[in-house]
């Protein structure tokens, strides 16, 4: 973990090639057959940890949540203080001037950016006092009303923390259901499946949430996957998770919500819409948001890449798409909300894909399914 981050869990975001739809892909990269697309690189070995893998534990698991459970699951607590936080945090609030005065860029680069930002931040609240009827191409958080395979694919994330001042706390973050070999495998945020050295418990995907309703089934996670770096120091530049769940109803989890398609290795500074269930205030979880915007490179001391948003705690995790087309609600998926700065609670940052994000996405949907 930065040693100056506090952590707070974020959005999710969807992806293009979903359920089953094929983009080309970019010069010099590679479409698998799985709706992925890539560029070929190494691949880092990431960490596996077993979930809820017997057909008991996962009957358990589900019992587990009931619907007052995932009622009172709120995003995680940022523990102690620092210049950033994680996207789960309950608010996105912000630290002082001071704060951003101790980063190593320059304060005149980062006040014309901060104005610039909070006027753009301004035009674009004003946009989402109502559910939009037609979605934008810029909004920094609005519901979504378009439906859609989004509106499937995109779900919250509960479990219980096992570790730290949080221990034993019930929490929340989102996940996206994406094309797999095995048809079961979620992309989430680091922070979503281990946190403070230890993985969570309790780990279920609920697609689809609507204000309680759980129209697509709770689905448990039997292995949790997330990036060397992450495991080992909870490094925010590989804040990159997959959950591989469980069958439901003799059906995986693709054959029931679809799934989005997955891009690694891409040029930054696209076109980008986020996803995510908020439920920091003003927001409570209930329903999908989303942002859209184009994302820009962070200067101030992480290599990922940033976004207006103004989702809050919760979104962690949710996806963001390229190439996404908002008539179909599909797109492909190609970063999750990690973190905000809390002098720019106005941008939203997450991890970009690279050889690490697509270790864990081949080694999850590889993964045997039990």
């Amino acid at each position: 973990m930065h040693p100056r981050a506090r952590r707070l869990a974020v959005l999710a975001v969807p992806a293009l090639a979903a359920a089953g739809a094929m983009l080309p892909a970019a010069h010099g990269a590679a479409a698998t057959g799985t709706g992925t697309v890539t560029r070929s690189a190494a691949a880092p070995r990431p960490a596996v940890h077993e979930a809820a893998d017997t057909a008991k534990e996962q009957t358990t698991v589900k019992k587990f949540w009931t619907v007052a459970r995932m009622k009172a699951a709120k995003p995680l607590d940022a523990p102690g203080t620092g210049d950033r936080h994680f996207a789960a945090a309950g608010s996105a609030g912000g630290s002082t001037a001071a704060t951003a005065r101790s980063m190593t860029v320059s304060p005149t680069q980062i006040s014309a950016t901060q104005t610039s930002a909070t006027q753009t931040s301004a035009t674009l609240t004003a946009a989402t006092t109502s559910a939009a009827a037609q979605p934008s191409s810029r909004t920094s958080g609005s519901s979504w009303t378009a439906g859609g395979t989004v509106a499937k694919t995109t779900g919250r994330v509960f479990f219980t923390v096992t570790a730290g001042s949080d221990a034993g706390r019930n929490a929340s973050c989102s996940g996206t259901a994406v094309t797999s070999a095995n048809k079961s495998v979620v992309i989430t945020a680091g922070h979503c499946v281990k946190l403070n050295g230890a993985f969570h418990a309790n780990w279920v995907f609920v697609p689809g949430y609507d204000q309680g309703n759980r129209p697509n089934g709770t689905w448990p996670a039997t292995t949790l996957l997330t990036t060397p770096q992450w495991n080992s120091g909870e490094n925010m530049n590989f804040d990159i998770a997959a959950a591989v769940v469980a069958p439901q109803g003799g059906k995986n989890l693709t054959d029931v919500v679809g799934g989005q398609g997955v891009a690694f290795n891409q040029p930054r500074g696209q076109q980008t819409y986020a996803f995510g269930y908020p439920a920091g205030a003003p927001y409570d979880g209930s329903r999908l948001v989303y942002c859209g915007g184009r994302t820009f490179d962070d200067y101030l001391s992480s290599q990922d890449q940033g976004l207006s948003c103004g989702m809050t705690g919760g979104a962690s995790g949710g996806p963001w798409f390229v190439r996404f087309d908002t008539r179909t609600g599909s797109g492909l998926l190609n970063s999750v909300n990690s973190f905000k700065y809390n002098f720019a609670s106005y941008w939203m940052f997450g991890p970009y894909f690279g050889p690490e994000a697509e270790a864990v996405y081949n080694t999850a949907q590889k993964t045997a399914l039990t």
